[in-house]
């Protein structure tokens, strides 16, 4: 289990779905959850600000999260994008053992 990674990252609603297809179509990630409208409030520039975005769930492998991080970070709009990562303590083993699979990781 602690090979699998869930990955939440927030971005603009117009390019959530074409970058969780690209994430998926090149293997970063077997497993892209699109939630269309999230309000994230935030400090930029000096004050609060906020916006409608969407959040994208992404199920991957530590072995792809370098990788990964690096590709939102190419295509997203924002300098700093929020990308965090947590490890999967536990999960049902068949998906597990699909998420592994599927983005190229041998279980070890």
């Amino acid at each position: 289990m602690e090979n699998i990674r869930v990955v939440f990252v927030t971005i603009p609603a117009d390019k959530a779905e074409e970058i969780a297809a690209q994430l998926v179509e090149n293997r970063y990630a077997a497993c892209v959850n699109v939630i269309p409208t999230v309000k994230s409030f935030y400090w930029g520039d000096a004050k609060m600000e906020q916006a409608d975005e969407s959040l994208i769930i992404i199920k991957t492998t530590q072995f792809k999260i370098e990788a990964l991080v690096k590709f939102v970070r190419s295509v997203h709009p924002h300098d700093v994008p929020e990308i965090i990562t947590l490890p999967v303590a536990e999960g049902l083993p068949d998906y597990i053992n699909w998420v592994i699979e599927e983005t190229g990781k041998v279980s070890t």
